[in-house]
């Protein structure tokens, strides 16, 4: 079994070494490379993609969507260990749209990773794990209504992706950064919508 990553290079680098000879990098693949038992890495996985260029594949936010929609029904419910349908789990993505993705992401996660630290730990108690799972479930349902708006999938895929470093590096501190850009996206949205 893979170690788990603890910070976001780390877990770029287990997804780059997924590559290897492959066209094409499977889900799978991608979540037991950072551990079936880490929800924080996961969704580290899920808002990078977001904040990617690979968002502009069309239907990417719903796939997010429904992606952060099972990993924070499952925070809600107390499970140790992480399931996702097949039909996640056999999404695919090209080798090298997923390794480009990963150069363009990787100079600013070795600059967030000199940043974070654990600080805050009350964010971080067990009981706030509840909280953040829900706040997870709001976004999920969110992410469909913000392909209308140009860049707002960036923002909460920016926001995710902080949430799930929050998780990995237990720091309090990226819980309150991470609702301000949600928070953010959100005002964005309805803006736009109103």
């Amino acid at each position: 079994m893979p170690e788990l990553p603890q910070n976001l290079e780390q877990m770029l680098d287990q997804i780059a070494g997924l590559a290897g000879d492959q066209q094409r990098i499977y889900m799978r693949q991608v979540v037991e490379s950072v551990g079936s038992r880490s929800f924080g890495p996961l969704l580290l996985v899920i808002g990078v993609t977001l904040f990617s260029p690979l968002s502009g594949i069309p239907g990417m936010a719903v796939f997010a969507g429904l992606f952060v929609m099972l990993i924070a029904l499952q925070m809600l419910i107390g499970r140790k260990n992480f399931w996702l349908p097949a039909f996640i789990l056999n999404r695919s993505v090209p080798q090298q749209k997923l390794l480009k993705a990963i150069d363009w992401v990787k100079p600013g996660a070795r600059r967030i990773d000199r940043l974070i630290k654990p600080r805050l730990s009350f964010m971080m108690h067990p009981s706030s794990s509840y909280l953040l799972a829900g706040l997870c479930v709001t976004v999920a349902a969110g992410l469909p209504f913000l392909e209308l708006v140009p860049f707002s999938s960036s923002i909460v895929g920016l926001a995710l992706a902080i949430l799930g470093l929050a998780l990995v590096a237990r720091d309090g501190l990226l819980v309150l950064i991470a609702v301000g850009f949600i928070v953010a996206a959100a005002s964005l949205l309805a803006s736009k919508l109103l």
